[in-house]
């Protein structure tokens, strides 16, 4: 027996949906964008509609409770109920992503609704071209992630599905051996319940991820970003970053930035730095830097 639980949410700031990955976890189907969100053990199958001044969700699931945590979590990936009236006041002219904040104010980070998923692909993306370690993540999804016959959809694998295989397994999909002994680690604390990656206070599990050999500050930076809805995070030791403060800062194409230089660039923008982050690979990319 399953139930439907639905919401009705008028976003109190522009607002576009959109596919956040390309892992084959998000499906189109029309105007809706379709996905499996996991609730504890629980999988449920859920649907996001925008209209013009509204976004409708809806999820269908093993129970009501589980609904609406699956709603929540995609709720909380979408970033539909955030104001950025804020930082668009503050930043709106700023002389590096002012231009990019006027053209796009409905810009939001891409999130996972799952941050152990999000934690899996810093893990994945690390030292790596993007492309090749989206193909990593579909064949990780694609053996080990949560298969719904009736909606045809994949879920990602859960951290306790991660936590029993082997390195041999995972390099088999293409994951240098040191990252999938990263993984497994990072697999078997959050498994254990060694780290929490939906407390309250996130900075614990922080640390206990990053005693982990193959965990650093992006990897975490990454999490708290993409996973934990951290704006005052910015991974700083992004290569991307690193090459555009770096222009930023001398004037020169192919300049590269040192971390230390790309955290002080990013600190003018306090708690928004990952948010202005974003706004600055909009900028880099249209050809709007100064």
């Amino acid at each position: 027996m399953t139930t439907t639980v639905r919401a009705e949410v008028r976003p109190p700031w522009p607002f576009r949906l959109s596919v956040p990955s390309r892992d084959g976890l998000y499906r189109r189907r029309g105007t809706a964008v379709q996905r499996l969100v996991r609730v504890g053990d629980e999988w449920v199958f859920c649907g996001v509609i925008a209209r013009a001044d509204r976004v409708l969700f809806a999820a269908r699931g093993p129970s009501a409770e589980a609904g609406e945590s699956a709603i929540r979590r995609l709720r909380s990936a979408t970033g539909v109920d955030e104001d950025h009236r804020e930082f668009c006041t503050r930043f709106r002219h700023d002389p590096h992503i002012g231009r990019a904040v006027r053209a796009f104010p409905e810009l939001r980070v891409r999130r996972r609704p799952d941050p152990w998923e999000a934690l899996v692909c810093a893990i994945t993306e690390q030292l790596i071209e993007f492309d090749r370690a989206v193909v990593i993540q579909r064949r990780l999804i694609g053996a080990y992630g949560h298969r719904c016959a009736e909606t045809g959809l994949r879920g990602s694998p859960a951290a306790a599905a991660i936590a029993v295989l082997s390195p041999a397994q995972l390099c088999a999909f293409d994951l240098p051996s040191h990252r999938a002994l990263t993984l497994l680690r990072a697999a078997v604390e959050v498994a254990r319940g060694r780290v929490d990656l939906d407390a309250t206070d996130p900075e614990p599990g922080w640390r206990r991820l990053r005693a982990i050999p193959g965990i650093g500050p992006w990897t975490t930076e990454m999490l708290a970003l993409q996973g934990q809805g951290r704006y005052d995070q910015i991974p700083a030791g992004d290569l991307g970053y690193i090459k555009i403060v770096g222009r930023v800062l001398t004037g020169r194409p192919k300049a590269r930035a040192e971390i230390a230089d790309v955290r002080a660039f990013f600190a003018r923008y306090g708690e928004w730095q990952g948010l202005a982050g974003e706004y600055l690979r909009v900028a880099a990319a249209r050809g709007w830097l100064n």
